[in-house]
């Protein structure tokens, strides 16, 4: 049994004597939507090197070493059944030659279903399809028609090879006939439908890497902006006195100009002037920082496209062979080596939460509202009374949960891993201080009418919060729940 994904497969029937006489016989089983077929091989195949799915391992299996019983066509209809006798018992592979719905299945005893090539969706179950339940073929139709017009569709060549010509008489020249007609062709449409395949990949790609060489455009162009940045947070600085409280912007003279000539400042209202000038200072070392190794990136990218543009090139230009072009992709760093994904063992996705889940200093859950609504849910919903609560002062923002389990007052640390989180999700995530409520989840209320997020405490106090780099890098790193300790 030789697997040749994605959907054919050769069947190499070994006699029970040997001898010159005696050769070994390949079947060719294909259920391509296009060319499904069944045939003897004649020609020479090359081995199939790459990835086997579950179906055909499971095949391999069950079926290398065991004996043929007999071949069968089911009730005159465009399946095929070959039965044989296994170790494991009576085991039967079932070729359906039905165009589009073409398929291979393994049967058992009973005709038990014990694979599928193509597993029917689950949402459109089919009946004879179903693993562990008992196959039954479909009605059946008369096959003499299609018969006769075989030899019309598939012309004998004029010449056949030495393997037909065996003896005095043709050795299986229908099955040359099929084989010399549909071959090439699934061989086109194969390479075809690759090429297309790898395309779309490198299209996606080039993509991805035009978006990053905008991307750091906009760094650079940020990056050159910064020493602008730095003066607005000195003059904000030595103006401190000058700046109302709540005020959108202030106009100030900008000793950095030559001429002197006032200069507008954009604050956050919420901010007191020092504390508008920290965040012009921390933007100024962000766009400081982000400037490092632009013209390194750039020139990585730039090659890249380049690399990728060529091999999209190539493959339009259709002359070269598509799965040789994707190795070149792999080798090069510009694609990922193909996956053969088993669709019976993807996992259903996971029910969406209405909050992101970090992981705090003692290993702790916090949990961080993703909107306004999911605030709610997560707080009215997803959290236990003792749980404590926390949600930055005078300012929106996520409501952030950390999980006590029932303790009584939580770990410091802890509780700042939790402030530290709500600051940053929220507005003021780039103060370097700010203030933080806190509050058991059981003292928050919910008034009637309020509108998504809102929300009244009856007790708590409030926190004052320092940001720590370091420590809020730590939190975004665990973003997901904490693995459970063996043996839970």
């Amino acid at each position: 049994m030789e697997a040749r994904p994605p959907k054919d497969a050769v069947l190499a029937l070994v006699p029970g004597s040997s001898g010159p006489d005696v050769p070994i016989l390949r079947v060719y089983l294909s259920c391509q939507p296009e060319t499904g077929r069944l045939h003897l091989q004649h020609d020479r195949l090359q081995r199939h090197t790459g990835p086997e799915g579950p179906f055909y391992q499971r095949l391999s299996a069950e079926l290398t070493g065991a004996e043929l019983r007999r071949v069968q066509q089911v009730r005159g209809d465009r399946l095929v059944l070959f039965e044989f006798q296994a170790e494991a018992g009576r085991r039967a592979l079932l070729l359906e030659l039905t165009g589009r719905h073409a398929n291979m299945v393994l049967l058992g005893k009973g005709d038990e279903v014990l694979d599928v090539l193509v597993p029917a969706p689950k949402k459109r179950q089919h009946t004879r399809l179903v693993i562990g339940q008992a196959w039954s073929p479909p009605p059946g139709r008369p096959g003499d028609e299609e018969a006769a017009s075989l030899e019309a569709e598939f012309p004998l060549p004029d010449e056949l090879p030495l393997s037909v010509q065996r003896g005095h008489e043709h050795r299986a020249p229908l099955s040359y006939r099929v084989e010399h007609a549909l071959g090439p062709r699934a061989a086109a449409l194969e390479a075809d439908t690759l090429r297309r395949d790898i395309l779309r990949r490198l299209e996606r790609r080039l993509s991805r890497t035009s978006s990053a060489l905008k991307g750091l455009n906009k760094r650079e162009e940020a990056a050159a902006g910064a020493e602008r940045v730095r003066q607005d947070g000195e003059l904000l600085k030595a103006a401190q006195g000058e700046v109302p409280r709540g005020a959108e912007s202030v106009e100030l003279v900008d000793y950095f100009d030559e001429a002197a000539r006032p200069r507008v400042i954009s604050l956050d209202p919420k901010l007191s002037a020092g504390e508008n000038a920290e965040k012009y200072f921390t933007r100024y070392k962000k766009l400081l920082r982000s400037s490092d190794g632009i013209a390194e990136e750039r020139a990585r990218h730039e090659e890249k496209a380049a690399a990728l543009s060529d091999l999209i090139q190539r493959l339009e230009a259709g002359e070269e062979d598509p799965s040789e072009l994707e190795e070149e992709a792999v080798r090069g760093g510009l694609l990922e080596v193909r996956q053969e994904g088993d669709e019976r063992k993807r996992k259903a996705p996971a029910k969406r939460l209405p909050y992101k889940v970090f992981t705090a200093a003692r290993g702790s859950e916090v949990r961080v509202g993703r909107s306004a609504r999911d605030n709610d849910a997560l707080t009215f919903r997803h959290a236990k009374g003792n749980d404590l609560w926390l949600h930055t002062a005078d300012a929106p923002g996520s409501h952030v949960v950390l999980c006590t389990q029932g303790k009584g007052s939580p770990d410091p640390e802890e509780l700042l891993d939790a402030a530290t989180l709500a600051v940053h999700f929220s507005p003021l995530r780039e103060a370097t201080r700010a203030d933080v409520h806190t509050a058991r989840v059981k003292e928050v209320k919910k008034p009637r009418g309020a509108k998504p997020g809102l929300v009244t405490l009856s007790g708590g106090k409030t926190l004052h919060v320092r940001m720590q780099p370091d420590r809020l890098g730590r939190l975004l790193s665990r973003e997901g729940p904490a693995p459970s300790p063996p043996g839970t």
